[in-house]
């Protein structure tokens, strides 16, 4: 299964690499140069699919957790102060998406979106500690039944040109349906409550909308 946000790309490059294949099969008789022009661009085709996959994953909703909305890696679990939206601490947990990572977006929680801009920016690398206030990126805001408001940005990374996202204010969203998608290496920043339990270490793996990243604290905790 294969994102549609990929699309017009998986069809363009299928043509592209059919041509290629086929040119080198009558024009090039080197055989050994042949057959890598030909291996070159069934595996840039293969590059391509794999990157717009979209694994069907199953999920009953749950309140009390925050789930990855994404697939990647740990790479920040720390307290921010947050100036665009909440103008206060919260948690937040990053996700590294290398370009070998699912890229689709998921929502984190169910909820009421309240929040949802998009900001243009600079491309600098995933990982780099501004690229949550001065890359390309949106911001949504989910209201959800116990976190109250929670925040995810979806983050261009050095290799992004373009972020997709479905949120709309005012509307009504599932746990773990597609949020949106963003092309080429990225990162996900969660922004949650400080009272909330985050269940997730540093560089661990998570998968979107399987890997639980928060907790509702309980109440003999608080």
């Amino acid at each position: 299964m294969f994102h549609k946000e990929g699309q017009k790309i998986i069809i363009t490059t299928f043509f592209l690499v059919v041509a290629a294949v086929l040119a080198a099969q009558y024009y090039i008789d080197v055989e050994w140069i042949r057959y890598v022009v030909q291996i070159a661009a069934l595996f840039v085709l293969i590059a391509i699919l794999q990157f717009f996959r979209n694994p069907k994953r199953l999920v009953t909703p749950n309140f009390d957790e925050i789930l990855a909305p994404a697939d990647g890696k740990i790479v920040v679990i720390e307290e921010v102060e947050e100036t665009e939206y909440f103008k206060e601490k919260r948690k937040q947990v990053s996700i590294f998406m290398s370009p070998t990572n699912v890229h689709v977006t998921r929502y984190p929680a169910s909820g009421t979106v309240t929040y949802s801009k998009y900001h243009p920016g600079k491309y600098l690398v995933a990982w780099h500690p501004k690229s949550s206030t001065e890359n390309e990126r949106t911001t949504i805001i989910l209201h959800t039944p116990k976190f109250g408001e929670i925040g995810y940005r979806q983050i261009a990374g050095a290799m992004a040109r373009r972020i997709v996202n479905y949120a709309e204010e005012g509307e009504q969203v599932t746990q773990g349906e597609d949020a949106g998608f963003i092309k080429f290496g990225s990162r996900i920043d969660l922004l949650l409550p400080l009272d909330c339990d985050i269940t997730v270490e540093l560089n661990q793996k998570v998968v979107g909308a399987l890997t639980c990243i928060a907790s509702v604290r309980p109440l003999d905790d608080q």
